[in-house]
């Protein structure tokens, strides 16, 4: 097992223990990042049935790839994985790249995604930081 692994194992153990301090930050938490994912699902639908969807190729792709990461971090942080910590790093990192997409364009979805999303970033890379 490597020395990482055994790390990140001691960390999610405390966790467990410290559940029930934790347990407003992780529900809000949790919440924040399945609001990112439904809203990213929401404009990728929304983008593909525009006039000028064939131009935001590069927002679709990170608009999924949002969703996604998104999706698989609530699941590793609602069962307290191991990996939790380093799938919120990923996901913050890629929130916040699909929400600087999303501010490049000014209708009030894009908009109001990007705000989503970098709050969702901002939230993700807290909690990768905890200890």
């Amino acid at each position: 097992m490597s020395e990482y692994y055994q790390q990140e194992m001691t960390m999610n153990e405390d966790m467990y223990r410290n559940n029930m301090k934790h347990n407003d930050m992780h529900e809000k938490l949790l919440n924040t990042i399945q609001d990112c994912e439904a809203i990213c699902e929401e404009m990728t639908t929304m983008l593909k049935r525009k006039s000028d969807g064939y131009m935001r190729v590069m927002q679709l792709q990170l608009l999924r790839d949002c969703a996604d990461i998104c999706g698989l971090t609530a699941k590793y942080i609602a069962r307290y994985s191991v990996f939790s910590k380093c799938t919120a790093n990923l996901c913050g990192y890629i929130c916040e790249v699909c929400g600087s997409e999303c501010a490049k364009f000014n209708d009030v979805e894009s908009q109001h995604c990007a705000r989503v999303c970098m709050s969702c970033g901002k939230m993700c890379r807290e909690f990768a930081m905890m200890s």
